[in-house]
């Protein structure tokens, strides 16, 4: 095994209770049911998009996060909680997903690809482009434990996590290992592109400032010289005080802003408020913790896409 458990970072509650939704590549039987096949083990789509794509035909993904539901709310069930136990691999983000944080300590499953291991995290005071009052930046790194988890919204890091599923896989079934690692290549390929497309398309702006309903574009706004300024913090259940959506709107007048941002999966009162006091549009910019039928798109790549189009015309890019 190439990568053990980082400490896990905590969150706080967790919500509603929500089914498991098994992807099959290549096998119809859930994962853990066939023990001629790896199972992978994964609590959000972005994870699920990875390992689908690099294990092909070999291993069967089940994702713990029912689609339309939000990330941060994963509460497992005790047959979850077995499926973890039992899985061949668990890919996750530490820090992400307390349920999932715990049941991989507590059941300690057989290989685990933690991307906080790999990959440089943002601190929660980097994701947003100025000060929030002093409440709610303590309140954000209570959940959080100070980082932001949403690390699959650069596209690079996507890559990265690729490159180190095919690794582990590759241990896991040396036979398939050239195939692993040519599904990563192709992967890495679409994700180059895909990140080029980005960095292009958000070259010329008129503005570079975008408002969203909570930071989770942290990584996305770094990448290609974007200043976010979101409504809550990391957490999207956080609940902005009167001072910080007056914040909200002065910047958003200030910098000549059209949009405010919001998304599927929660509640978009607070984005459509601020929008209709202002006089302004309101528009989804996807985090992609999950994919639904409200999604714009039938994949990772897709989603991206269509979050370029929406900042393109929210900020009136050249």
């Amino acid at each position: 095994m190439i990568l053990m458990i980082s400490n896990s970072f905590r969150r706080g509650a967790v919500a509603l209770g929500i089914a498991v939704l098994t992807i099959t590549t290549g096998c119809s039987a859930p994962a853990g049911d066939d023990d001629s096949a790896t199972s992978i083990v994964v609590g959000a789509y972005p994870f699920e998009f990875v390992a689908t794509r690099v294990a092909g035909d070999h291993a069967t993904v089940t994702n713990l996060l029912a689609p339309g539901s939000d990330g941060h709310d994963l509460e497992l069930s005790p047959q979850q909680v077995a499926a973890v136990s039992n899985a061949d691999l668990v890919l996750y983000q530490s820090g992400y997903q307390a349920a999932l944080d715990e049941a991989v300590e507590q059941q300690s499953p057989a290989n685990v690809l933690d991307t906080a291991s790999f990959l440089t995290l943002r601190t929660a005071a980097e994701d947003d482009d100025h000060d929030a009052d002093d409440a709610d930046d303590d309140h954000e790194a209570d959940e959080h434990g100070g980082y932001d988890p949403h690390v699959w919204l650069d596209p690079t890091n996507v890559a990265e996590i690729a490159d180190h599923t095919a690794q582990l896989l590759s241990q896991l079934q040396p036979e398939n290992a050239d195939a692993f690692t040519a599904n990563a290549q192709q992967l890495r390929s679409e994700l180059t592109s895909l990140d080029a497309d980005f960095a292009s398309g958000l070259a010329n702006c008129r503005t570079n400032t975008f408002i969203t309903s909570h930071t989770a574009f942290g990584y996305l706004a770094a990448r290609y010289g974007l200043d976010q300024v979101g409504i809550s913090g990391l957490s999207p259940e956080e609940e902005p005080s009167p001072a910080r959506i007056a914040q909200v709107q002065q910047i958003a007048t200030e910098r000549d802003v059209t949009t405010i941002f919001y998304e599927t999966a929660v509640s978009p009162k607070v984005s459509q408020a601020i929008a209709s006091d202002l006089g302004l549009a309101t528009d989804v910019l996807d985090p992609i913790e999950t994919l639904s039928s409200d999604s714009r798109g039938s994949d990772y790549i897709e989603v991206m896409n269509s979050n370029l189009d929406s900042l393109r015309k929210a900020n009136g890019c050249q």
